[in-house]
């Protein structure tokens, strides 16, 4: 029987032995009270890594983003974010549902410059939405795995500060772009008011994100994660994979990097003279778009040759690198994607199935 290379999302993997063992190990006590030294401990290391003055221990990223939005903005303000934001994108509606809010997109593809945040503030009018907060996703999911650059960030910072608006990091993959760029998480989320930040994506643990920022709201977004039932007893055991992550694979990281680079390059090769674009991965993630060809046709030839990928448009699949993947099935994974694509793109092409991902 084959075996099946999963490339679905970098949030597939599986606890390591040695994760394990230290979940296992982890002193606990009772988080609500507090009183968990192991989620502690953990707060203190991220708050530490991202240069915010407190963090807080949070079941998921969603939760992280909403509680940010939560604590920047009231019923009936509005965010800026980029096209296909995670927290507007993949948070099933919660912002409208939990904080009232709602979005106005800026730029293409994830990313945006100063002038489109100038662009998209309302003016102050009292029948118009209160522009309130500028959310940047670093990297960009949907823009597939882009870095958010940094001489963007800035710019947007200083616009937003100049007109009163907080600023939010959804940054799930920030440890990505650290890596890809040479900067150091804390240099990354210095603009920024708050920053979410993932341990169950490149990082490889179970379970878990943060979200740092001043003291001050990091004990208000304490009261919203009760709120919204993110309140866990003996955390620790969560706590520990995420503390041993930060300590054991953060590094690695670049490896997931070079190993998405191989697989475009041999998606490349094989697409050569055809229809298709298979965008350079900038960190973990690859997305490959067939114009005119169903997305699940390439979803269905590789799982048939033991690839797992999957559709996020109508003519566009993402594979996402990660700690699972060993560097022997580097190869054999590209292969098996390059025959893949090889054989639908020798298919007639079907022009309801035009157009790619947002």
């Amino acid at each position: 029987m084959q075996a099946t290379i999963d490339l679905r999302s970098d949030t597939v993997t599986r606890p390591t032995a040695a994760m394990r063992a230290a979940m296992a190990a982890a002193e606990v006590g009772d988080d609500v009270y507090r009183e968990d030294p192991t989620v502690r401990a953990l707060e203190e290391r991220v708050a530490e890594l991202t240069g915010k003055e407190a963090a807080l221990f949070v079941p998921s990223g969603t939760m992280g983003n909403q509680i940010a939005l939560l604590c920047h903005t009231q019923r009936g303000d509005e965010v800026i974010a980029g096209e296909g934001a995670h927290c507007a994108f993949y948070e099933s509606g919660a912002a409208p549902a939990w904080s009232g809010v709602q979005f106005v997109f800026a730029g293409r593809g994830g990313l945006f410059k100063a002038a489109d945040v100038e662009d998209a503030i309302k003016p102050p009018q009292y029948y118009l939405p209160r522009t309130r907060l500028v959310a940047i996703e670093n990297t960009h999911n949907r823009a597939g795995g882009r870095v958010f650059p940094q001489e963007d960030v800035l710019a947007i910072a200083s616009v937003a500060r100049a007109h009163g608006l907080a600023l939010h990091l959804d940054g799930a993959r920030l440890w990505n772009a650290a890596v890809a760029t040479g900067r150091t998480p804390a240099e990354l989320a210095a603009p920024f008011d708050t920053v979410s930040v993932c341990f169950s994506k490149g990082l490889g643990a179970p379970v878990g994100s943060a979200l740092c920022g001043s003291a001050d709201v990091v004990r208000a977004a304490l009261r919203f994660r009760k709120m919204l039932g993110g309140g866990m007893r003996q955390a620790g055991v969560l706590a520990a994979a995420a503390l041993y992550a930060l300590a054991h694979h953060q590094g690695r990281i670049a490896e997931d990097h070079e190993a998405a680079r191989a697989i475009a390059r041999a998606m490349r090769a094989a697409a050569l003279r055809a229809i298709a674009t298979i965008e350079e991965p900038e960190t973990n993630i690859l997305y490959i778009e067939t114009p005119g060809i169903p997305a699940e046709r390439l979803v269905e030839a590789a799982r048939r040759r033991g690839v797992l990928v999957g559709a996020t448009g109508r003519s566009a699949v993402r594979a996402v690198t990660h700690l699972d993947l060993a560097p022997e099935q580097v190869a054999p994974a590209a292969s098996a994607l390059a025959e893949a694509l090889a054989e639908v793109l020798a298919m007639p092409r079907d022009r309801g199935a035009e157009g790619a991902r947002a």
